[in-house]
Parts: structure tokens; sequence; C-alpha cells
């Protein structure tokens, strides 16, 4: 004779052992389950203050930066060719052409066949100047309108200078300089000479 009665969770516990099912429970739960919503690729929904999405099947975070990511990082394959990029110069002509360095060559090398390619090379040599010409414009006025009138020494003393420039007088100047550069910019870009403009 058995010492010992059995609770209703022991029966269940050995039955679910003896059914293969050793993981499932014995006892019968009592509680509050949030409900499950199924989401597709591509979708964009809000859980715990956060925006998520599924991309390639895997649930992800979706944020404001996700298309300067896209352009930062360099996919592991070519969008144009599909092959691999692990050339040494794939990495800069993605940047530039968003395609790898042996598609680059191709697509100057039809340039050159169809007699494209000088105006090709003007329009990339322009908008490389362009570029550059709008970064220095920014430089310049943004170091005009900071304070320059207290400087720390080298010993740590704080000088107060008087004098300057004349802001508004600088940044007018600056404007017109770079309005002729752009000029001269879009001149060469149309193969016009200085003469001609």
């Amino acid at each position: 004779m058995l010492k010992k009665e059995f609770k209703r969770k022991d029966v269940e516990r050995m039955r679910n052992l003896i059914k293969g099912k050793s993981g499932e429970s014995s006892e019968l739960q009592v509680g509050y389950t949030d409900k499950k919503e199924d989401h597709k690729e591509g979708d964009i929904w809000e859980e715990g203050g956060k925006k998520w999405t599924i991309k390639d099947g895997i649930k992800q975070t979706a944020t404001k930066l996700d298309k300067v990511k896209k352009e930062a990082i360099l996919p592991l394959f070519c969008p144009n060719c599909k092959g691999l990029m692990k050339k040494q110069h794939d990495p800069k002509m993605y940047k530039i052409h968003k395609m790898c360095f042996d598609c680059v060559i191709d697509a100057e090398a039809k340039l050159k066949i169809e007699g494209k390619f000088e105006e090709y090379e003007r329009n990339m040599i322009a908008k490389n100047a362009e570029d550059y010409i709008d970064d220095l414009e920014q430089y310049l006025l943004e170091t005009i309108n900071t304070s320059n009138n207290q400087y720390v020494s080298e010993r740590g003393e704080v000088e107060r200078w008087k004098g300057g420039i004349d802001k508004e007088k600088f940044t007018e100047q600056i404007t017109e300089n770079f309005k002729k550069f752009r000029k001269q910019i879009d001149n060469y870009k149309n193969n016009k000479t200085d003469d001609q403009t």
C-alpha cells in the first residue's frame, strides 16, 4: 500500500512524461496574455515606444536614419552586376556611382565608344567643384558669425579682444565671390570659355 497520496499535478506530470511532452505544464494556469499581431515583410508598427519593421524576415527597429545607413554601408553584392564587392576600389566607386569598380569601368568604356565621355567627365568634375564650393561657403559664413571677442591664453587666462571685422560686408563679399565661382563652374560644365559668356 502507498504511504503517499498523489495529487492531480503529479499525475499530469507523469502523463506528460510518458507521452514525451516533458516541457508542458502539469497545472492549469490563469493569467494575462497580450494579443499577438502577425506582421509581414515591410510592415511598420509601434510597440513599447519604438517603431519596428520586418526586413528580410528579421524584426528590426525602424529609425529616421535608415536611408542614411543604407547609403553609407557598402553592400555585399553590386546592385548593378550582382557580383561580390570585394575589390580595393569598390567602396570608393560605390560612394560615387552606386556600383562596383568593374561596372564603372564598363560604363565609362561604353561612354567613350559612344563619344559621350568628355561630357560625363566635365559633369563629374563640375559636381565635385560645386560640392567643394558649397562646403567652403558654408564654413566661411559660419566662421564669420561665430563670436571671436574672447580667447583663452596658454596660461589659462581669458583675454577679451576688441575690434574685429564687419560681418555684413564680409558676408556680402563671400556671397558675391561664390556666385562668380558657381558661374565659372556652370561655364565649365557647359563647355563655354570666359569669352562666350
